[in-house]
C-alpha cells in the first residue's frame, strides 16, 4: 500500500498570521504520525512565511517516521540541510509572489547545477528527491543526474476540469511508469484532497503521497487525528 506523508506548512501559516506560538506545527506532526503518518513534510521557505528554521530544528528531534524537508537548490538552505540532515529532502522550485508551489522544477536545462547540490546532499546521507511536472523529459533529467526520487506534480490534474482530467491522469499514470522503470522511487503531491485520491491511489508504483493543505482544512473541522484516519483509509482504499 502507498504511504502517507503530511505536510503540516499550513498549520504554522495559522500560526504566522498572529505571529504567535499557536498552533505548533511540532505538535501537529506529532498528532499525525500517533494518527499513523508515515512522515512528515515541511517547506523551509526563503521568505519564512510559514515554517520556522526553529520549527525544523525541533521537528529533526521529534519526528520519529521520515522527516521530508522541501527547498529551493539555493546556498542558503543547502547549509541548512547539511546542519539538519532531514531523511530525506524534495527540491522544488519557489518564487516569492506565488501563494503556493506553482509547478514542477526545470531539470533539463538545470542539470549541472542540480547535480551538483544533489552530490553535496548524498554526500552527507541524505536522500534527495526532485518535484517535477509528470513530463517525460524532466524524469529522464533527474534520472541522469542520480536522484533517489521524484515527486510527481499532481496538482493541474487536480483542479482540472472534468472533461480534461482523464488527460491529465494519463499524464501522471505515464510519468510513474516512466520513472518506474528508470528504477526511481515515485511520491505523487500537490493539491490532492480527499476526492482527487480515489483517482491517484489505483496508480501502480506511486509509493508515497505527499498532503498537507486539504488534511489540515479537514482538521478544522473533525480534528487532525481524524483528518489523518480518514485519508489513510482513502490511500489504503479501506475508504470511499
Amino acid at each position: 500500500m502507498p504511504r502517507l506523508s503530511v505536510n503540516v506548512d499550513h498549520v504554522a501559516t495559522i500560526r504566522q498570521a498572529r505571529r504567535g506560538d499557536i498552533p505548533d506545527p511540532v505538535t501537529a506532526a506529532a498528532i499525525a504520525e500517533l494518527a499513523g503518518a508515515d512522515g512528515i513534510i515541511v517547506h523551509l521557505r526563503e521568505d519564512r512565511r510559514h515554517i520556522q528554521d526553529r520549527d525544523l530544528s525541533i521537528l529533526r528531534k521529534t519526528v520519529k517516521t521520515m522527516l521530508n524537508m522541501e527547498m529551493a537548490a539555493v546556498e542558503e538552505m543547502i547549509r541548512i540541510a547539511l546542519e539538519i540532515k532531514p531523511d530525506m529532502v524534495t527540491l522544488v522550485p519557489e518564487k516569492r509572489e506565488e501563494l503556493t508551489t506553482e509547478g514542477g522544477l526545470e531539470v533539463k536545462l538545470r542539470k549541472k547545477e542540480l547535480k551538483e547540490t544533489v552530490e553535496v546532499l548524498q554526500g552527507s546521507d541524505i536522500m534527495v528527491s526532485l518535484f517535477i511536472n509528470p513530463d517525460s523529459a524532466q524524469i529522464k533529467a533527474a534520472h541522469k543526474i542520480g536522484v533517489d526520487c521524484v515527486e510527481i506534480h499532481t496538482g493541474t490534474f487536480c483542479d482540472a476540469k472534468e472533461e480534461e482530467k482523464d488527460k491529465e491522469l494519463q499524464r501522471i499514470e505515464d510519468a510513474v511508469s516512466i520513472a518506474s522503470k528508470l528504477k526511481l522511487r515515485v511520491h505523487a503531491g500537490h493539491g490532492i484532497d480527499y476526492r482527487s485520491i480515489k483517482d491517484l491511489r489505483d496508480i501502480n508504483n506511486i509509493e508515497e503521497f505527499s498532503i498537507g493543505h486539504s488534511i489540515i482544512a479537514r482538521s478544522v473541522l473533525v480534528g487532525l487525528d481524524q483528518a489523518v484516519r480518514e485519508m489513510i483509509s482513502l490511500v489504503n482504499g479501506k475508504l470511499e
